[in-house]
């Protein structure tokens, strides 16, 4: 399946930092039994690369990505480790351009219109909206329907269970990136069952109120 097609049929993406690799494993272990077989891996540590190889060989269901990527190095890392797409959290035409290059699927941040038609004239339609809320969050993403009607966005940053189903109803966003259900300190102290708990919420809503969506 294609991997647009699979961000936009789970409709949440995890967004996590793993300082240790050996987390990656038992957090990979509760998604996937959750019933959220996907994660975006930051690259904002040095085990980011050695997780997502370690979550791809234990779980190759899982859609697993690489995200704050931020040079062509990374990517190449990224890529060699098993991540299936790439996330940057803002617009960089050189990670772009060699993404669409090596047809390697890039969901590049954008917050303003004027990336948008970057991006559109790159041939992209797909964008990480970022960060969400401090960037206009619901209103900003109405506000771009019109003018932008081809684009869709996975806004991220800000989301939380208070808001993800009021982005999901929005007919330009395909998902949500949340790091709210993957916390930095549960990872790093190893509490699963809080993620495991806070996932099963997250798609509770999604299934309860946004049946008629996708």
């Amino acid at each position: 399946m294609d991997i647009i097609r699979r961000i936009e049929d789970l409709k949440l993406i995890p967004v996590a930092v793993i300082e240790k690799k050996e987390n990656a494993i038992p957090l990979g272990k509760v998604l996937v039994e959750t019933g959220l077989p996907a994660v975006e891996i930051t690259f904002r540590t040095f085990s980011a690369a050695k997780s997502i190889s370690l979550l791809k060989n234990a779980f190759p269901e899982m859609l697993i990505g690489a995200g704050t990527v931020l040079t062509i190095k990374q990517v190449k890392a990224a890529v060699e480790a098993g991540s299936q797409f790439i996330v940057t959290p803002g617009f960089n035409p050189t990670i772009v351009d060699y993404c669409i290059e090596k047809n390697i699927t890039i969901v590049p941040g954008i917050n303003n219109p004027s990336f948008i038609e970057w991006g559109l004239e790159k041939g992209l339609e797909i964008f990480k909206f970022f960060p969400a809320e401090i960037s206009g969050g619901i209103k900003m993403l109405n506000a771009f329907s019109g003018p932008y009607p081809t684009a869709r966005f996975m806004p991220t940053g800000g989301i939380n269970d208070r808001n993800l189903t009021d982005y999901l109803k929005l007919k330009n966003v395909i998902a949500c990136g949340g790091s709210w259900i993957v916390k930095k300190d549960l990872i790093t102290s190893g509490n699963f069952e809080v993620i495991k708990k806070l996932t099963k919420s997250a798609l509770s809503l999604i299934k309860s109120e946004l049946v008629n969506i996708g």
